[in-house]
This record gives C-alpha cells, sequence and structure tokens, in this order.
C-alpha cells in the first residue's frame, strides 16, 4: 500500500510530513475495502515515515506492526528485503505500506506480468505468493501474482 495523500506543511521535512484531510478519508477507506475484499492482515510493516504511520491508523488495521527505517525510500529490494528480516514466519498476509516508487516497483518486481499504470496515494496491490517470507524476491522463480490492484476513492 502507499500512503494516504500527504499534506506539505511549510518548513516540514519530509519524513515528517502528516496526512493531509484527503489522505485520512482515503486511507480509511482503504482499510474498509480491504475488510470488504476479506484480508485479514496478520502483521504489518511500514515506513517510518509520519504519513505511512498515519496511514496505518486511519486504515483501521489492528495488526501488529513493525516500522522500518528502510522502506522509506526503498526500492523493490529493499522492501523485499524488509519483509525477509521481519515478515513472522506464520503470517499468512502481511500489508507493507510505504511509499512510491518503491510499492509499485516491488509488486511489478515480484510478479513481472503485473502492469500497474499507474499507483497513486493510497492504492494498495494484493499480490499473492507461495514463497516463504524469508525467501521473498531471491529467486527469479516466483509464484508471485498480483491479484488486485485497489485505488480508494469515494
Amino acid at each position: 500500500m502507499r500512503h494516504g495523500k500527504s499534506a506539505y506543511p511549510s518548513g516540514t521535512p519530509d519524513q515528517e510530513r502528516p496526512l493531509a484531510e484527503r489522505g485520512r478519508r482515503e486511507a480509511a477507506l482503504a482499510g474498509r475495502w480491504m475488510a470488504d475484499d476479506g484480508l485479514t492482515v496478520d502483521a504489518v510493516l511500514c515506513s517510518t515515515a509520519v504519513r505511512t504511520r498515519q496511514t496505518l491508523q486511519h486504515t483501521g488495521i489492528d495488526a501488529p506492526a513493525t516500522f522500518v527505517e528502510d522502506i522509506y525510500g526503498g526500492d523493490a529490494d529493499d522492501v523485499c528485503e524488509a519483509v525477509r528480516l521481519h515478515a513472522p514466519a506464520d503470517a499468512a498476509t502481511i500489508l507493507v505500506i510505504g511509499h512510491e516508487p518503491g510499492m509499485p516497483d516491488t509488486a511489478m518486481t515480484l510478479d513481472p506480468a503485473a502492469h500497474i499504470p499507474r499507483f497513486p496515494t493510497s492504492a494498495y496491490a494484493v499480490v499473492e505468493t507461495e514463497t516463504a517470507w524469508d525467501q521473498l524476491g531471491l529467486t527469479p522463480d516466483s509464484t508471485a501474482h498480483m491479484t488486485r490492484l485497489a485505488i480508494p476513492r469515494e
């Protein structure tokens, strides 16, 4: 999931930018859509940025969360490494909340056949795999398939 739409308060460093009102609304909508889709999140890996933490809060997802610095500004390799290092082995479904281009690039790296024309704020991709979390992204013959791309808008 990409974080919700952020605000741009003057003088605020990028990592400390909060969500805008629109970002809070759309993150909440994303959480409702995930629940409506039957996604039960067992664990969350979240960038350390304020806007990603607030996105998690507004989704209403209450799974255990780990905040990972490398997701902030990370590319697909960094995101997969964060999953390998921090995802609980027994978690069936994890939610990773990060930034662009890391989030769409990760989905397309795991499923090269996936076509993501755009990945705006609050968007999320559901990527299913049989690969163990500690092996994610390490082999070119990944079993991952993107099954949904959602862009929460009312």
